[in-house]
C-alpha cells in the first residue's frame, strides 16, 4: 500500500496518506493504478455532468479536471520538452532550457496543441465512453514505465525524476499495463486497436528522444504521457465514428 500511496503523491494532488511517502523504485509499477484511479474519477464526473452539458462542454471540463487532479506535472514536462527539444540544440543546451522554469513559445504551443487535440477526440467519443475515460490515463501512464525502462536518465546532478532510473526495471514491473489490455477487449475488437496505437506512439516517442539528445528526463516522461493520453482519445473518436 505504502508504494501505491508513494506513486498517487508522486503525479497527483489527491490527499492520500502519509505527507512525504516516497519510494521512487517501488512506486514506479504502480503508475498504470494512478491512472486507474485518475480514470475512474474523470470517468465518474462526466457520467454526472452529460446530465447538464453537451458532451463538448463536459469534454472540456474533463480534460480540465484531468489537468487539476495532476497539478500540471505533466502539461509542465510537455512544455518544458518542447521548448528543450525543438530545433537543433545540442543535448547539454537542451537539458540546461528544460530545466529553465520559464516556458517559451513552443512550450506554450505544445501545451495548447496537445490539449486540443485531447479535447477534440474526447469530444467525438460516442460509445464506451466512460470505460475509455477509464482506460486511456492508464495507459498514458504506463508509457512512463518504457521510458524508464529504455532510455537512460539525462542528468548527472540529479533531478525530479533521478530516483526512478536507480535501478532497471525487470518485466514483472509492467503488470499494470495488463489493466487496459484487458478492459479494451470489453469494447469491442474495434478497440483493441488502442494497443496497437499505445505501442506506436511510445516507440515512436522513444526513437524521437534517443534520437534527439539520447536520454530522457523527469520532463520527458510527462511529455510522453500527455502525447500517448491525447493521441489515444483521438484514436479512440476514430474508432468510435467508424462505427
Amino acid at each position: 500500500m505504502k508504494k501505491l500511496i508513494a506513486a498517487i503523491q508522486f503525479i497527483t494532488i489527491l490527499p492520500i496518506g502519509k505527507p512525504g511517502t516516497y519510494d521512487p523504485m517501488g512506486m514506479i509499477a504502480f503508475f498504470p493504478l494512478v491512472g486507474l484511479l485518475l480514470g475512474g474519477i474523470v470517468s465518474v464526473f462526466d457520467m454526472v455532468i452529460l446530465h447538464i452539458w453537451s458532451p463538448m462542454v463536459v469534454s472540456l471540463l474533463d480534460v480540465i479536471l484531468l489537468i487539476w487532479l495532476t497539478g500540471s506535472l505533466h502539461l509542465d514536462g510537455l512544455a518544458d520538452t518542447a521548448d528543450g527539444l525543438y530545433g537543433n540544440r545540442p543535448k547539454e543546451k537542451a537539458l540546461a532550457i528544460m530545466k529553465d522554469s520559464r516556458v517559451g513559445a513552443m512550450g506554450l504551443v505544445a501545451v495548447f496543441c496537445g490539449l486540443s487535440v485531447k479535447w477534440a477526440g474526447l469530444a467525438e467519443i460516442s460509445i464506451h465512453r466512460s470505460l475509455l475515460l477509464l482506460i486511456i490515463p492508464v495507459y498514458a501512464r504506463s508509457s512512463m514505465l518504457f521510458g524508464i525502462r529504455f532510455l537512460e536518465y539525462g542528468r548527472s546532478e540529479g533531478g525530479t525524476g533521478h530516483g526512478v532510473f536507480v535501478e532497471k526495471l525487470v518485466a514483472s514491473s509492467f503488470w499494470g499495463l495488463l489493466i487496459p489490455v484487458m478492459l479494451s477487449f470489453f469494447l469491442g475488437w474495434r478497440f483493441v486497436a488502442l494497443n496497437l496505437g499505445f505501442v506506436i506512439i511510445v516507440t515512436y516517442t522513444l526513437i524521437f528522444y534517443r534520437r534527439r539528445i539520447g536520454c530522457i528526463t523527469g520532463d520527458m516522461l510527462g511529455a510522453m504521457t500527455e502525447v500517448t493520453e491525447a493521441g489515444l482519445f483521438l484514436l479512440a473518436a476514430a474508432l468510435s465514428m467508424a462505427g
